[in-house]
């Protein structure tokens, strides 16, 4: 079975992908590369905050309330809708919190993306990644605990694939990135791809 990092970088290619290079106004290949940076982090931040009982409850509930994956059918068009940009801030705020600027800048260093675009990227998959975690709580019938162990090892898979990515989904500093991160969301992306075939 695909992990919901290779599930999701699948569901963010052909009309999706077309959509996310529209609405940001970049080329497909900049586009890529974001995203192959951006989800990671935001599952490993989703990861922490699940890393207490209180803190993967809220998050569970807050998946089971509202994230039931139906984003994920049509999820072009979905994407172009601004309440799902709206929910997607919300989720940022709470996903992560103070870090949201250090994160932004870094992953705009990585990407070539200015930080007006990261911030909708990010808008915009944020609940994206909660559809597809929404789905997999009810399809495995995942409680809290559950929720945490799925991201926590979403977490690892996403780490091993690719070492560096270490480096942000841990970010705590002043959101500096070293060079060899620039290339890493277009390493992840082809080494997620490569295993699909």
């Amino acid at each position: 079975m695909d992990s919901l990092l290779q599930t999701l970088l699948g569901k963010l290619s052909g009309d999706s992908l077309d959509t996310i290079t529209t609405q940001l106004g970049i080329n497909k290949s900049t586009a890529q590369k974001a995203i192959g940076l951006a989800l990671p982090l935001l599952i490993g931040s989703l990861n922490r905050n699940s890393s207490s009982t209180d803190g993967a409850q809220a998050l569970t509930n807050a998946v089971a309330r509202d994230h039931d994956g139906s984003i994920l059918t049509d999820l072009a068009s979905n994407l172009m809708q601004p309440k799902v940009q709206e929910d997607g801030l919300a989720i940022l705020g709470h996903v992560l919190g103070a870090k949201q600027a250090n994160v932004g800048k870094s992953l705009g260093q990585a990407s070539g993306l200015k930080s007006d675009q990261v911030t909708q990227l990010l808008a915009m998959l944020a609940p994206v990644v909660l559809g597809a975690l929404g789905q997999a709580q009810r399809q495995k019938n995942l409680d809290a605990q559950g929720v945490a162990s799925l991201l926590t090892k979403e977490r690892e898979h996403a780490s091993s694939a690719l070492p560096g990515i270490a480096q942000l989904l841990d970010m705590d500093g002043d959101g500096d990135v070293t060079e060899e991160m620039v290339n890493l969301g277009s390493s992840l992306l082809s080494s997620f791809l490569s295993k699909k075939k």
